[in-house]
């Protein structure tokens, strides 16, 4: 079955940086484009990133455009979310999911966009 397990997260001081780790199964990851979403407290899970399979085209949210870099290694089954800059408001529980196509498009910042994703790992920034 499908199946994401994302690692990475922590609990770090204002403008330090973590890399987020997405390992998937279960399906050809490859075929998919896969997005980086997050659930602050108190507030709805939101995508902030998309990855495409196969053209590499990247969408960021503007809250971490500049500051987020997301990467994939197909080969690896692994898609990356290297974190640079972190603010208190990134503060959340950070999820990767599988999104409903090949390419990413403008939806990516809505669940609905995505059928499967993983646990999620905690990342805290705070001084």
């Amino acid at each position: 079955q499908v199946q994401f397990v994302e690692s990475g997260g922590g609990s770090v001081q204002p403008g330090e940086s973590l890399r987020l780790s997405c390992t998937a199964s279960g399906f050809t990851l490859d075929n998919y484009a896969i997005g980086w979403l997050r659930q602050a407290p108190g507030k709805e899970r939101e995508g902030i990133s998309c990855i495409s399979a196969r053209d590499g085209n990247i969408h960021y949210a503007d809250s971490v455009k500049g500051r987020f870099t997301a990467s994939r290694d197909d080969a690896k089954k692994t898609v990356y979310l290297q974190m640079n800059s972190l603010k208190p408001e990134d503060t959340a529980v950070y999820y990767c999911g599988r999104f409903m196509g090949t390419s990413c498009s403008a939806t990516y910042y809505h669940t609905r966009a995505y059928d499967y994703w993983g646990q999620g790992t905690q990342v805290t920034v705070s001084s």
